[in-house]
């Protein structure tokens, strides 16, 4: 009974894992450019027992012994970077990737990188006053600048943002005169299980990976199917029907998990009693 016990508590805490996943995946929606996750489960140790001779009766079919298992456990976390719908917004700062790459954004002032698929952006201020494409959360966006250099895309004064399909972004003036800012930076995640979700709706390397296996630089073209659109952005990929019916099932699962805990107590009760009569 013990060991029903302990197969019982371990599903269970399986479970609760995988349904604040769920709910984690509910909660975005419709938040945008947001990857859902999915969880990984794995078999714990398997035991087999070995039973006594007597149990070789005539016409057994089955070999004597039987496995033992100790329940699941969840060993981890996976990002389906499927592409979500990409919306019309008409506003010159959105932006979305039509294909698998990800926007690299800088996110301290030690020049630490990260990715996104939100292109929810906006022009703010640096500290040098000049204008910059940012995230929404303030996060500088990366370029290479006409200079071949890396940096941020910098918007002057009387000067409108226009960006082409390869990621190019152009300053366009009311007379139509055009200047060369620099080319938004993309990458594509060539290992995606290197990368970790972090805070602000963000990717980042795990620790101990290499950036450069992770992620590659790539300039979209018809080859890689990859263009940038501008005045659009890219909605969650969360199916919500298929998440609510993934929710009932694991709460069903739980429920049998917590009721077969409660039987394998119920019985222990009852040998105890039996015990001290």
């Amino acid at each position: 009974m013990n060991s029903s016990m302990i197969k019982a508590l371990n599903s269970m805490n399986s479970y609760q894992m995988k349904m604040d996943v769920i709910s984690d995946n509910v909660a975005n929606f419709n938040t945008v450019g947001y990857k859902k996750k999915s969880t990984v489960f794995e078999d714990l140790l398997n035991n087999t027992k070995t039973q006594p001779q007597d149990f070789a009766l005539d016409g057994r079919l089955t070999p004597l012994g039987f496995n033992q298992g100790w329940g699941s456990r969840v060993t981890g976390l996976v990002t389906d970077f499927t592409q979500g719908t990409l919306n019309a917004t008409g506003v010159l700062t959105d932006l979305a990737i039509e294909g698998n790459a990800l926007f690299e954004v800088q996110v301290d002032a030690a020049g630490t990188t990260a990715y996104t698929k939100d292109g929810s952006f906006q022009i703010s201020l640096n500290q040098a006053g000049a204008a910059v494409l940012t995230t929404s959360q303030g996060y500088p966006v990366v370029g290479t600048l006409p200079d071949g250099s890396q940096g941020s895309i910098i918007i002057p004064d009387g000067y409108a943002m226009k960006v082409q399909a390869d990621g190019s972004v152009l300053g366009v003036t009311e007379t139509g005169e055009s200047i060369a800012l620099g080319r938004i930076n993309l990458v594509q995640p060539v290992r995606p299980d290197a990368l970790v979700q972090v805070a602000d709706n963000l990717f980042a390397v795990a620790t101990g990976a290499n950036a450069d296996e992770a992620v590659l630089q790539v300039i979209p073209n018809t080859e890689n199917r990859l263009a940038v659109r501008q005045g659009y952005l890219e909605q969650s990929n969360v199916d919500y029907s298929t998440e609510m019916t993934d929710l009932l099932k694991v709460q069903r699962a739980y429920q049998l998990a917590a009721r077969a805990l409660s039987s394998s107590d119920t019985m222990m009760q009852l040998a105890n009693n039996l015990r001290n009569n």
